[in-house]
C-alpha cells in the first residue's frame, strides 16, 4: 500500500497564547524606565500528529520597547494569526508566513512566537534540532553577555567581579541614558577602571540621545574601554548613525538595534554606511527566517551582527540560540541572558551556560523541555494578575 503524500503532512491543530508574568532578580533599568517583572508571551501549537512546540514574544517594559504589549500579542494571535494557520501544514514555514501577513499587517513580535511554535513542533515530531532545519549550525556555543543595568555603579562593579569569577561572563554592556551624558560617562569610566582590561565593554543608550549629545560623549567612553555602542540616537535618526559610524574612533564598532527590524531596514543601513553592527532579535524580525533574512544582508555588505534579546524565559532564548548558532558572517557574541535575569524559569533545564560561553542544546527542536506547572503558575489568567507598566519614576537613578 502506497502512502499519499498528503497523509504525511503535519497539520496545525492548535494554538494556545497566554501571557506569564515572571518577576526579575533585580531592578532592570533602561533610559526609559525600570522593569521588576517581565510578561512573555508563550504559545503552544499543536499537530495533527500530536506532537506540540512552543515559541515565546517578549516585550520590555509592556509596549515601552515599540507598538507591541503582551496583551496585543495574544489578541492578535487569539484573533487572526491562529485562524490564519490553523489546518495549514506546519512545514511550510514561509507559507505559514505569508497567510499571517495577510491577515495581519506588522505584530511582528505576535507573528514571531507562532513561527517559532510551528518550527519547534516540526522538528520535535521529525527528531531533529531546530538549527538542522535551518541550515546546519556553525558553531556549538556562542560566547554570553550580561548586561550591567543596575544604575549604581558599586553594584554593577560588584555584580561584574561575581561573574567573572564564576567563569560565567566575561562581556559587559551596560545601561544608559537614563542620567545627564557627563553623568553617564562617569559611571561607564568608575566600571572600566574597576574592570581594567579584565573583560570587554559594550553601552546601550537606548535612543536616548540626539545626534550632538552622541557625538560629544561617545568618545570620551571609547577613551574609558568601550569597544562597541548600541542605538546610541533614536530609532528614525539613521543620519545621525551614519555620520558616527564615519567619523568616531575606528576602536569602537555602532551597532543599530531599533532602527533594524526588517530586510528592507538593513539593506537602507548597508546603502548608506549607517553601522557596523546590526543587533539581530527574532521577535523584532519577526521569527527565525526573517532573521536569517536580515543576517544575509549583513553578511552580503560585511556588516557584523550580535545576538539581541527581549529577556525572554529558555523557549526564546533557546530558539534565538539555534537560528544565531547557523549564522555566517563576522558575530560579536550574544547576550542570551533573559532566564539568568528572572526569578525561575518554565523549562526543566535552562540552556548550558559554561566557559563563558552558552551551548547550544542538541535535542528535539529547541532542545528543552517545558514544565505545564511552571506555566501555570505564572499565568496572568490563572494568577489573577494585572498588566506591567514600566516604572518611568525609576528611569532617573543616582550616579553612585
Amino acid at each position: 500500500m502506497t502512502t499519499s503524500p498528503s497523509a504525511s503532512v503535519l497539520r496545525i491543530e492548535r494554538i494556545q497564547a497566554r501571557i506569564l508574568d515572571i518577576p526579575t532578580i533585580r531592578p532592570h533599568k533602561l533610559s526609559f524606565g525600570a522593569i521588576q517583572r517581565q510578561s512573555p508571551v508563550i504559545v503552544q501549537l499543536w499537530l495533527s500528529d500530536g506532537a506540540s512546540g512552543f515559541g515565546e514574544a517578549a516585550t520590555i517594559g509592556g509596549p515601552s520597547w515599540n507598538e507591541e504589549s503582551p496583551e496585543s500579542i495574544r489578541h492578535a494571535i487569539d484573533s487572526y494569526l491562529a485562524p490564519a494557520v490553523i489546518g495549514q501544514d506546519a512545514g511550510r514555514f514561509e507559507q505559514l508566513l505569508q497567510r499571517m501577513d495577510l491577515a495581519c499587517k506588522g505584530n511582528r513580535f505576535a507573528k514571531s512566537a507562532v513561527e517559532q511554535a510551528a518550527i519547534d513542533a516540526v522538528a520535535r515530531s521529525l527528531g531533529l534540532p531546530v538549527w538542522q532545519l535551518l541550515g546546519g549550525k556553525q558553531r556549538e556555543s556562542l560566547p554570553l553577555a550580561w548586561t550591567l543595568a543596575s544604575g549604581d555603579s558599586a553594584k554593577d562593579i560588584e555584580e561584574a567581579e561575581k561573574m567573572l569569577a564564576a567563569r560565567r561572563h566575561r562581556i559587559f554592556k551596560l545601561k544608559i541614558g537614563a542620567r545627564a551624558p557627563q553623568d553617564d560617562v562617569a559611571h561607564v569610566a568608575r566600571i572600566a577602571r574597576a574592570l581594567d582590561g579584565r573583560a570587554s565593554m559594550t553601552v546601550d543608550v537606548n535612543q536616548a540621545w540626539d545626534g550632538a549629545a552622541a557625538r560629544r560623549y561617545l568618545p570620551e567612553m571609547i577613551d574609558a574601554g568601550v569597544g562597541l555602542i548600541e542605538q546610541p540616537v533614536a530609532q528614525w535618526n539613521e543620519e545621525a548613525l551614519r555620520q558616527l559610524t564615519a567619523t568616531l574612533p575606528h576602536t569602537a564598532l555602532v551597532m543599530a538595534d531599533e532602527t533594524v527590524c526588517t530586510p528592507q531596514d538593513a539593506m537602507r543601513l548597508a546603502r548608506h554606511n549607517a553601522c557596523h553592527v546590526f543587533s539581530l532579535k527574532i521577535a523584532k524580525h519577526g521569527g527565525l527566517l526573517r532573521t536569517r533574512a536580515v543576517a544575509d544582508v549583513a553578511r552580503a555588505a560585511d556588516i557584523g551582527w550580535y545576538g539581541g534579546t527581549m529577556l525572554e524565559t529558555s523557549v526564546g532564548s533557546a530558539a534565538s540560540a539555534h537560528v544565531f548558532a547557523t549564522l555566517g558572517g563576522t558575530h560579536h557574541n550574544c547576550e542570551l541572558f533573559g532566564p539568568q535575569l528572572l526569578v525561575d524559569d518554565i523549562v526543566e533545564q535552562q540552556m548550558v551556560l559554561s566557559d563563558f560561553a552558552l551551548q547550544l542544546p542538541d535535542g528535539p527542536g529547541f532542545g528543552l523541555t517545558v514544565v505545564p506547572d511552571r506555566l501555570d503558575r505564572f499565568d496572568r489568567a490563572r494568577q489573577g494578575l494585572t498588566p506591567v507598566h514600566v516604572d518611568l519614576g525609576r528611569a532617573s537613578a543616582q550616579p553612585a
